[in-house]
């Protein structure tokens, strides 16, 4: 590793309002900023670690503590060797951080396969509300471009859902795709009972349908719609690894919950040899972690899926001298990486200095 100093920070960005995670209400995004700079202050590279309650396992306390505890390591210190147990967003940070630092050295970012990375990646858009709030945002994204939306389903909120689902494609027919997450709210019974009553071809695809997973399969037997893993990836990699990939479309990929960037890349190569789309999404992070994530996107696939990177618009402010988030659809992904490491000092608050 070729870092002398390394700076932590610490952030907190509001939320526009307040949002409810696995039954935690947070009214702020809080995390971290791990800076790695070279002995002459003229480069400088960033990370982001960011647990987010209600989804990681570790408070960000914790995550500070293991990330001060590699800090010392030796072998960190020479190699940038990461121990496989670090907690996923502590995993996640520290990746990113080195991947910037070899960038910023070399000038190139980095290149995660043989081919080159896509010129832009696009973006989906999340709609809530009942069918009028729908159809007046589903309007304004249209005209931005946009043409992946997603809808959050359960089993209580089923009638709404098939209304906003059949109001959007009758709007829009097949200009747009539709994907549904229903984060595992769903019994069996009750999603197959949704599925039966979607309008025909009307979504792309169903995310985490059920409670229990292990009956995907059988959802998909009953009603032939495809679904999207989500945590089923970090919560039972065994058994996404058994789900036979004919009865799903998509991986949605997490990295600061998965355990890494180079996870991350696995499970995106795994996902294309199976036909499979990689839906890279984030955690509600800062613009560091987006700008990288959607680099990933690029390299991953030559024509990338809509990503799930649209989270910055729940945040009021961003951590970048530019915030993140494009006028239109698609990201400007190589100008967006470098945008992903100039970021705005006055955000953060420098926590303690380490010399390496």
């Amino acid at each position: 590793m070729k870092a002398a100093y390394s700076h932590l920070y610490r952030y907190a960005i509001p939320f526009r309002e307040p949002l409810t995670i696995k039954g935690r209400r947070l009214q702020h995004r809080e995390g971290i900023v791990l800076a790695l700079k070279s002995g002459d202050g003229k480069i400088t590279a960033y990370g982001e670690i960011a647990p987010l309650p209600g989804l990681h396992s570790e408070p960000l306390a914790a995550a500070e503590q293991q990330l001060m505890e590699v800090l010392t390591k030796p072998d960190f210190r020479t190699e940038g060797h990461l121990a496989e147990t670090l907690f996923p967003s502590v995993k996640t940070g520290l990746e990113m951080v080195l991947l910037n630092l070899e960038a910023q050295l070399s000038g190139q970012p980095p290149r995660f396969s043989a081919r080159n990375p896509a010129a832009a990646v696009p973006l989906n858009a999340l709609l809530l509300g009942n069918p009028a709030t729908l159809e007046t945002q589903a309007g304004d994204y249209f005209r931005k471009g946009y043409r992946t939306f997603k809808i959050k389903v359960s089993a209580s909120g089923a009638e709404q859902a098939l209304r906003n689902i059949s109001m959007l494609h009758r709007t829009y027919g097949n200009a747009i795709e539709i994907r549904l997450d229903a984060n595992q709210s769903m019994t069996l019974d009750e999603a197959t009972e949704f599925g039966r009553n979607l309008p025909e071809n009307s979504i792309a695809y169903i995310e985490e349908p059920l409670k229990n997973p292990e009956l995907i399969e059988e959802f998909h037997a009953r009603t032939s719609i495809p679904s999207a893993l989500d945590e089923t990836l970090w919560q039972n990699p065994e058994l996404a690894e058994r789900i036979r990939p004919e009865c799903l479309r998509a991986y949605v990929l997490k990295p600061n919950r998965i355990g890494g960037i180079r996870t991350s890349l696995a499970l995106a190569e795994k996902a294309g040899r199976n036909n499979l789309q990689s839906v890279f999404s984030s955690t509600f992070e800062s613009g560091i972690s987006l700008s990288f994530y959607a680099w990933m996107a690029a390299c991953a696939s030559p024509a990338p899926a809509a990503c799930g990177l649209d989270t910055f618009r729940y945040l009021r402010n961003d951590l970048l001298e530019t915030p993140f988030g494009p006028g239109n659809a698609h990201l400007d992904v190589h100008n967006q990486y470098w945008n992903g490491q100039n970021v705005a000092m006055r955000s953060i608050k420098l926590t303690s200095i380490w010399t390496l």
